[in-house]
């Protein structure tokens, strides 16, 4: 695994990908990888004419459909709509925003990074030949998950716990998948990866003074989105173990090249785990059919 780069990515040629995100950052990042190395990827978008412009730049193998985590009705309309494919990279997300709903209600952060993407795999998982990548981030470390007020409709809103209980949730989610499968005797895979510190455009719509601070570590401290991608396609490429977690191997996994990453107590705990899963699952009315291959 010692310095793997895009270059090492195994040939995808009559693979397909869905990347949701892929408009810019890191999702453009690892749609681009992927393309070059043969495969045909879904840039699954809220924002389609980015998405679009980033499609014409990737060629014939790349296609675009509208996919919003915020609005669960998108999601389904999105996913009941899908053939079946190998791999779904659930990338999307925003960091640190403002107080403010989704279309369903939930804080826009836990709504967007975790429940929008637990329902889209949901309702995917019977058409996932292969595996399944969920972003986490080294955030997840300061997360607490909180299963009375998931939602912040009791507690004081702060968008960085906020931003760290949605990362701990994904990760946790990832690890949870992976047992279920396991359980029901599905050979789907579950992993998880995060980028590390990689200048993207979710470090400049906190709508507040911090956009100007995180520019500016962006330019003097941040890896590349390219290179912080890297974790995320060794995870969705290559062989893996079933619930890995992957990062950059470089000093508090802010940087480098990928690798098998530590990750809290809490985000292994399968008893907080399942109290999760089941509470997703009222909130979005999504229950999982582990398909066996």
């Amino acid at each position: 695994m010692s310095r793997w780069t895009s270059a090492d990515i195994p040939d995808q040629a009559g693979r397909t990908f869905i990347v949701t995100g892929a408009n810019s950052g890191l999702g453009a990042a690892t749609a681009r990888a992927l393309i070059e190395a043969g495969a045909h990827v879904v840039l699954a978008c809220r924002n389609v004419t980015k998405g679009q412009r980033v499609a014409a730049e990737l060629g014939e193998r790349a296609s675009v459909r509208g996919l919003d985590l915020a609005d669960l009705a998108s999601v389904r309309e999105f996913a009941e709509a899908t053939a079946e494919f190998d791999v779904l990279i659930n990338n999307a997300g925003v960091m640190a925003v403002p107080l403010s709903r989704t279309a369903d209600g939930f804080e826009t952060q836990f709504g967007t990074n975790f429940l929008g993407h637990f329902a889209l795999t949901g309702i995917l998982l019977p058409k996932v030949s292969d595996r399944v990548v969920t972003l986490s981030s080294v955030a997840h470390v300061y997360g607490k998950i909180d299963l009375e007020d998931l939602n912040w409709q009791r507690r004081p809103y702060r968008r960085w716990a906020a931003y760290a209980q949605s990362k701990l949730a994904d990760l946790s989610f990832a690890r949870e998948l992976q047992r279920r499968a396991t359980a029901a005797g599905s050979t789907t895979l579950s992993v998880a990866a995060h980028p590390g510190y990689a200048a993207t455009e979710l470090q400049s719509h906190t709508e507040s003074i911090q956009d100007r601070v995180m520019w500016l570590g962006n330019r003097l401290l941040a890896q590349s989105a390219e290179k912080g991608a890297l974790p995320t396609l060794f995870a969705a490429t290559t062989q893996v173990e079933p619930g890995q977690y992957f990062g950059p191997d470089g000093w508090q996994g802010l940087r480098g090249y990928p690798s098998t990453s530590p990750s809290t107590r809490a985000s292994r705990d399968e008893d907080l785990a399942a109290k999760l899963w089941d509470r997703a699952q009222e909130l979005t009315g999504v229950e999982f059919t582990f398909a066996k291959r």
